[in-house]
């Protein structure tokens, strides 16, 4: 009896030690993992940044291009508005110069 007790004791004590689960041990297959997923975390972090710069810096030109345009729209009617008046003042000069030349020629 004693000896059917101790072999029962000695097997139970046996599959207990080897029914247990081993400690969380990380093998460098899990390690590898772990730094390729976060490299990925922080490469698409990286993109999602580079991104919002393009899209600032797109924003940015166009609105620099809008004032650009303005000013450019800006300027040609300056310059139109100096054409017209040197036109008007060409037509006036020359409307009196012949206004002078024609009673000169009728006398």
């Amino acid at each position: 009896m004693n000896k059917l007790i101790a072999t029962l004791v000695a097997s139970l004590l046996a599959s207990a030690a080897f029914a247990q689960t081993p400690a969380a041990t990380t093998t460098p297959a899990a390690k590898a993992d772990n730094k390729m997923m976060q490299a990925q975390a922080q490469e698409q972090k990286a993109a999602a940044k580079a991104d919002e710069k393009v899209e600032k810096a797109t924003a940015d030109a166009t609105a620099d291009k809008a004032v650009a345009q303005a000013k450019a729209a800006k300027t040609k009617a300056k310059a139109h508005k100096k054409v017209a008046k040197a036109n008007a003042e060409a037509k006036a000069d020359k409307a009196a110069a012949h206004a002078d030349a024609m009673p000169a020629t009728a006398k």
